[in-house]
């Protein structure tokens, strides 16, 4: 497929549509792929999926910026709403298939069980060290931003000030 082809295919589409880039020699492009087609076999008739191999398509994943494979991007309106790039798990590609659906245009996601245990982990060590380490402040602080890091999400006051914020910065942009 070329640029031409695939900006017409996004352009004339009238469902939304997922477009999954993958390049055959890679490992998690080939353990996403069943997710992928379950995704698209749920949401037959409500969101479209189109692969594009990265490969054979140098110049379209070029064009948009295609850095790494897997990379998901999501159109809706022939507008491009969101992307995530890495290997994604069933429960991430079925919520991205869904925003797409109830027309959403961003797919936040929380960080992975994992990601939170080793980042509350870190934290928790560089805080322990800072106290070790003669009260270091710095350690201490470096120690609280990380774990924060892990449960920001969760959090009701972060969620008020960056509603609050995020408020502002649309009225100002508007203005």
């Amino acid at each position: 497929m070329n640029l031409k082809s695939f900006e017409l295919k996004i352009l004339q589409q009238t469902r939304p549509l997922v477009v999954e880039f993958w390049a055959p020699w890679c490992h998690p492009c080939k353990a996403m792929a069943p997710f992928l087609s379950a995704a698209a076999s749920k949401y037959q008739g409500k969101v479209d999926l189109l692969k594009v191999n990265v490969d054979e398509s140098p110049e379209i994943a070029q064009s948009l910026r295609i850095m790494a494979v897997p990379t998901m991007i999501g159109y809706s309106g022939g507008k491009s709403v969101f992307r995530k790039t890495g290997f994604q798990p069933q429960s991430s590609i079925d919520k991205f298939f869904a925003d797409l659906t109830e027309g959403k245009t961003t797919s936040k996601q929380e960080p992975a069980l994992a990601s939170r245990i080793f980042r509350a982990a870190a934290g928790l060590v560089l805080i322990i060290g800072g106290i070790a380490y003669n009260n270091s402040i710095l350690l201490i602080l470096l120690g609280v931003a990380i774990t924060f890091s892990a449960f920001y999400d969760r959090c009701p006051i972060y969620r008020a000030v960056s509603g609050w914020i995020k408020n502002k910065v649309t009225k100002k942009a508007v203005r």
